[in-house]
């Protein structure tokens, strides 16, 4: 999932990290490498501390997810990471954040939701959150809010 996510986060740096002039041109990887190990470990950490159903009314249930909590709890976590890596002040971790994650976040869940992209999919998803092959018991729990649906 990592690979996938750093890719999807590289695809739409732009002028958040690339075109950053805070950012010298030779940390825009390992600025992207950060922010998606930020979003992965904010996840996990949502998963782990029993926000899964926060996690998965995010990939199931629509509306816009830059307004979602999980994401402003990814966002604050990815900022964080980014001041105490790479010297940042907290507005200029502000900004990258506010451009780049609401909208890496919506990619991830649309991705995910597209019957046409098996780039990712909400059982690998919840796998690796869960350290899991599949989630298990807990795959088996969220199916009910797909049955809801």
């Amino acid at each position: 999932m990592f690979d996938e996510l750093l890719n999807l986060v590289k695809a739409n740096a732009g002028d958040a990290v690339i075109n950053n002039p805070a950012i010298p041109n030779e940390q825009n990887d390992a600025v992207c490498e950060t922010a998606t190990g930020s979003i992965i470990d904010k996840l996990k950490g949502l998963a782990s501390g029993g926000g899964l159903e926060s996690i998965t009314s995010m990939f199931t249930g629509g509306g816009n997810v830059a307004d979602h909590p999980a994401v402003s709890n990814i966002s604050s976590g990815v900022a964080g990471d980014l001041m105490q890596k790479f010297g940042l002040d907290s507005g200029t971790a502000g900004n990258i954040v506010q451009q780049l994650i609401p909208t890496v976040m919506g990619k991830l869940v649309n991705k995910t939701n597209d019957p046409n992209d098996s780039s990712f999919n909400l059982q690998g998803i919840l796998g690796t959150l869960t350290g899991g092959q599949g989630g298990g018991g807990i795959l088996d729990t969220i199916k009910g809010f797909f049955g809801s649906k």
